[in-house]
């Protein structure tokens, strides 16, 4: 089907107005009577008239629309992060167009490369598990783009950031299992590379030195992604341990969801054998058998903050030097899989 291509000057042309008659009146300027204001309307809609918002945006300076870069948008947490994003910009009139990077450093850069293209107003970014070097995000800041950074810290980047206190949600998990008599406490870790990782490690580690529990690297491990796949080999190795670990604390609930499964494939009883906390609170995780204990963390809300931020800039008639860093605070919830 061939695609309605009707311009100003085609309506125009039809009523025997100029085009300027024409732009006015869909915009409803009071110069214009009513009666050509309705002549104008009625065959715009009889023609279907799209409006070449392209051209609008040149004009105007401004595209409304900002660009919103995640690791991945299949899971609970990015999407309810997105969701709160959509409800904030939406009734602005703003759009968004989102990209993933699958935890490419190197997709990282070509999406922003490709959004910084079309002129997007400005960009909420979450950089990617590879992201080492910030070069592409410091080239936003220099061109005055408005950018802020959302639940991983880019270190050396001033920007206004979102972050959930993730000190705070693992040091509760950790502490959580201590007291209920847990002592050889494994934890399997993201990549170092990642703010959020670095910070939950050390939270594990200062809540087993509060309690006097030594820490021993052994029950230390790092996985290589974030879904329960990646938490099939970390718990196999944990379970081959001349000591068996009797609790686990995961980077997040997928990890922990595999942890559980290879756990129950061996025939130990969680939580009368192990211990299982997760960190998100995914929504599947307390369907689970047992259900999942996990640490809450308030998406949704992480998203509002940061698209207000954003666009508190991207409104601001002059450039805002002055950077916030917001911290939301996470809550442990407990399940089944913990006593």
């Amino acid at each position: 089907m061939k695609r309605s291509n009707t311009t100003i000057t085609d309506i125009a042309e039809k009523l025997g107005v100029s085009p300027s008659t024409v732009s006015r009146a869909l915009h409803d300027h009071p110069a214009i009577s009513d009666k050509t204001k309705k002549a104008v309307v009625r065959l715009a809609r009889k023609l279907d008239y799209q409006p070449n918002l392209l051209a609008l945006n040149l004009l105007q300076k401004k595209t409304n629309t900002i660009g919103v870069v995640v690791p991945e948008i299949t899971s609970y947490f990015f999407s309810s992060i997105i969701n709160g994003i959509q409800d904030l910009v939406n009734p602005m009139g703003v759009n968004m167009v989102i990209g993933q990077s699958n935890e490419s450093y190197k997709e990282e850069k070509k999406i922003i490369q490709t959004f910084r293209a079309i002129n997007v107003d400005g960009f909420l970014i979450s950089p990617s598990s590879k992201t080492k070097k910030f070069d592409h995000l410091l080239a936003i800041k220099e061109n005055n783009i408005p950018l802020v950074i959302f639940d991983r810290d880019c270190e050396g980047v001033e920007a206004d950031k979102v972050f959930v206190d993730e000190y705070s949600g693992a040091f509760q998990a950790v502490e959580h299992l201590i007291k209920t008599g847990c002592r050889r406490i494994a934890h399997i870790a993201g990549p170092p590379t990642l703010s959020t990782a670095r910070h939950r490690l050390k939270a594990y580690k200062n809540a087993l030195e509060k309690h006097k529990i030594k820490v021993d690297d052994d029950y230390i491990l790092t996985c290589k992604g974030f879904t329960p796949k990646h938490g099939i080999a970390p718990t196999k190795q944990l379970l081959g341990l001349e000591k068996c670990p009797d609790a686990i604390f995961a980077i997040n609930d997928g990890v922990a969801i595999g942890a559980m499964y290879v756990i129950k494939e061996a025939g130990v009883k969680i939580p009368g054998q192990i211990s299982i906390i997760g960190f998100d609170d995914d929504p599947h995780s307390s369907y689970f058998k047992p259900s999942l204990s996990t640490v809450w963390q308030p998406t949704y809300e992480m998203g509002m903050l940061s698209a207000r931020l954003l666009m508190k800039k991207v409104n601001a008639k002059s450039h805002d030097p002055k950077i916030r860093v917001e911290s939301l605070f996470p809550e442990l919830i407990i399940r089944g899989s913990s006593f």
